[in-house]
């Protein structure tokens, strides 16, 4: 285990050999799964202020999702996480002409249309975050979906914190993220 400031970090995510592939998986982890994508608080209010602009990448059936249920929805743990179609794709998932689905909010927020950039959680995969009193757990998540993901960082030789760079300094900051490189390399 590595500690960096609050976050106590599994050696897996400085182990683990990871870079997604979106042309092997056609980002199946917007799919698969028992929820949607999960929110944290804060999330909540940029989502919201972000759903007009997000509104013309969507599909027609996420646009009836999030009409029908809103946004986001409450999970039976009390957690949030982002409305899906009929408890399948994220409801913000949209595909694009080579049949991979990628992120609307992620789309919108790249043509400038919005500041919300994606569901942390969305960026951070295959991290996943427990958030317990005085402390943070950050684990890597395996799964059988990732497989290509795994072989593809293997052939690059990127282990998952390289990989997740940007998404760990926007949840953490520059100064976290360099700390964790310190911890990891040992300089």
């Amino acid at each position: 285990m590595i500690l960096v400031e609050n976050a106590v970090i599994s050696d897996d995510i400085k182990e683990q050999l990871f870079v997604c592939d979106l042309e092997a998986c056609k980002g199946a982890c917007c799919v698969e799964g028992d929820l949607g994508a999960p929110l944290e608080d804060h999330e909540l209010k940029e989502l919201e202020d972000a759903l007009e602009a997000v509104k013309p990448y969507l599909s027609e059936e996420g646009l009836k999702a999030i009409e029908k249920e809103g946004p986001y929805i409450i999970d039976f743990e009390g957690d949030y996480s982002t409305t899906t179609i009929g408890n399948r794709e994220c409801a913000f998932s949209i595909y694009d002409e080579k049949g991979i689905l990628k992120c609307g909010i992620e789309q919108a927020y790249r043509d400038g249309k919005t500041t919300f950039k994606k569901p942390i959680s969305c960026e951070l995969y295959p991290i996943r975050i427990t958030k317990y009193d005085h402390y943070e757990a950050l684990n890597y998540d395996r799964w059988s979906i990732c497989s290509a993901a795994c072989t593809l960082g293997e052939r690059l030789g990127v282990p998952v914190y390289k990989f997740l760079k940007d998404a760990l300094i926007r949840k953490y900051g520059e100064a976290w993220y360099n700390e964790l490189c310190k911890e990891i390399e040992g300089s």
